[in-house]
């Protein structure tokens, strides 16, 4: 599968319709960012059923700040709308692949659970 490139206008709707997206903040001029791009984009091949999606920081300069992107190249993973993944840094094919195995293997009931405890944890009155 091709990576596809995201940015303000389908952002929220392939997190919304997508169960499992791996996004790449990068930048044309960072070097590890094209190191990396080889990497990513043999995940997208190797994983049909996630979207691997690449946001280019340089167009899409509110999307990185609102995620708070500070160095790149950035690496996140939702899956069913949750970030389980954020990491600054070029990641090697070994562990990339731990990690696309680690998300899949998650309960997301159990995870979803566990975030409803938390935000009702939070909005008792102290």
């Amino acid at each position: 599968m091709s990576v596809q490139e995201l940015n303000e206008g389908n952002f929220a709707s392939v997190l919304t319709d997508t169960n499992t997206v791996i996004i790449d903040f990068w930048a044309p001029w960072c070097g590890p960012c094209r190191q990396f791009a080889p990497t990513f984009e043999a995940a997208a091949e190797k994983h049909p059923d996630i979207v691997f999606a690449k946001v280019n920081t340089e167009e899409q300069q509110g999307l990185a700040a609102s995620f708070n992107i500070r160095s790149i190249p950035t690496l996140m993973i939702f899956r069913e709308k949750v970030m389980l993944f954020n990491q600054a840094g070029a990641l090697p094919p070994a562990a990339l692949e731990d990690i696309i195995t680690q998300v899949k293997a998650l309960d997301m009931a159990k995870v979803h659970a566990e975030i409803a405890a938390q935000q009702k944890n939070e909005s008792k009155p102290a």
